[in-house]
């Protein structure tokens, strides 16, 4: 695949994972600014928002949607809007962009900060959150682990995508601490309850797919128009308590145990940054109906993978290596699923995928895989094990799509884990 190499120098080495092909969207701040959208390049981020202000790039010619601390105010604005400042922001940054504009360059220039010296935010504000389970590896083994292996998938798992309403207001961006949850906690062993901090806190693999336009109630969508309809992605953890799931999610599944927190890396990488890696869907066990039938290729090829930084260990251990191509069902798919009972979605919904898993134990996206429910300890560096999550652990994620001679990167996903409430 060909780089589109860039006048920003930082932006054409294969290393970085925002070269002029990615151009993901961001929000940020600088010392005691504001904060505002921007755009990675490289090494910078460009602030779109000065430029909107001096009418060097204008998405919409009678508003201004890039003075507010988020994107949904672009997003708003539709596909074909996106195409074309995309088009745009691109013409304005390759390499033989036309020098006789001195002063525009010069602008642009000016407009450029180093990534290093910005603080990254949430890049849009989440409407409504939901989370699917959609991953037949994952699936397969949790179902195994809980079920047996004759009766490991739900009778409905190869029919639809399953999915649950999460918490839209405890989304947070990387590198916001997670404070370990505390809740209603029953052993195996034990008569009744009791309640306190959660001793099996976990992490999710997932990658999240954000809604861009709206529909109305009543409405239901193809997965064509479903995909249409999604404005990018980012990674995306979901912090599981398996100990307060276990006893609570009979029998209308998680609650509690996943609303401490959901953290999202802070670059959007657009669906049209994607486009070159689509890949199809695995074949089907059963033939899914109609409406999830997919035209096209709807997963794409992203190499992901999870390290665990503890106290003691004093490096990363990589855990997780896999790839989002081992979905069973993509985004236009939940999505279209979504809709089908005419439940209206809303700019700025967030769906995650499910954990990400793989057939082998390296690419499984969760500790509950990886230790097998707590049976088998994973190794880390020197004699430390883990079987889940202790306070101070720190859980890296990081992706990208291998394009050769560049990447299309999203940054990293970064939590860590802080004690409970006394």
């Amino acid at each position: 695949m060909t780089l589109i190499r860039s006048w920003i120098e930082s932006a054409n080495t294969k290393q970085t994972d925002f070269p002029l092909n990615n151009l993901p969207y961001g929000v940020f701040t600088v010392s005691d600014s504001d904060p505002h959208c921007c755009v990675a390049i490289g090494d910078m981020v460009l602030d779109v928002t000065s430029l909107e202000e001096l009418e060097i790039l204008e998405p919409s010619k009678s508003e201004k949607v890039f003075n507010e601390p988020y994107w949904n105010s672009f997003m708003e604005l539709g596909p074909e809007t996106w195409a074309l400042f995309r088009k745009n922001l691109t013409d304005l940054l390759k390499e033989n962009f036309d020098e006789a504009i001195a002063e525009t360059k010069s602008i642009l220039e000016n407009s450029l900060i180093p990534q290093k010296d910005c603080i990254l935010h949430m890049p849009f504000v989440i409407s409504e959150f939901t989370d699917f389970f959609a991953s037949y590896h994952h699936a397969k083994n949790v179902g195994t682990m809980f079920r047996g292996p004759e009766n490991a998938l739900p009778p409905n798992w190869l029919h639809i995508p399953i999915g649950y309403n999460g918490r839209a207001s405890t989304v947070i961006v990387s590198g916001t601490d997670v404070k370990r949850p505390t809740g209603q906690l029953k052993p195996p062993t034990e008569d009744i309850p009791y309640f306190g901090p959660s001793k099996r806190f976990d992490f999710e693999l997932e990658l999240g797919a954000i809604v861009g336009t709206n529909t109305d109630i009543g409405t239901t969508l193809t997965t064509q128009e479903a995909d249409d309809m999604i404005f990018g992605y980012v990674i995306l953890n979901d912090w599981s308590a398996r100990d307060i799931q276990a006893w609570e999610y009979q029998p209308l599944g998680p609650f509690q145990a996943k609303a401490t927190a959901t953290t999202i890396s802070p670059w959007i990488v657009t669906k049209a940054a994607l486009e070159p890696f689509r890949k199809f869907t695995p074949k089907r066990e059963v033939p899914l109906l109609k409406y999830l039938e997919e035209k096209g290729p709807m997963l794409y090829n992203i190499d992901l993978s999870v390290s665990i930084e503890t106290n003691s260990s004093g490096g990363s251990n990589e855990i997780t290596k896999t790839n989002y191509s081992e979905m069973y069902y993509s985004s236009a798919q939940q999505l279209a699923h979504h809709t089908s009972s005419g439940c209206a979605m809303s700019c700025g919904d967030l769906l995650g995928s499910g954990t990400i898993s793989g057939p082998e134990k390296h690419q499984y996206g969760s500790m509950l895989e990886l230790s097998w429910g707590g049976k088998n300890p994973i190794q880390l560096q020197g004699s430390e094990t883990r079987t889940f999550l202790e306070d101070g652990d720190i859980i890296r994620m990081s992706g990208a799509a291998d394009g050769g001679a560049y990447k299309i990167g999203f940054g990293e996903n970064i939590g860590k884990i802080i004690p409970a409430n006394k």
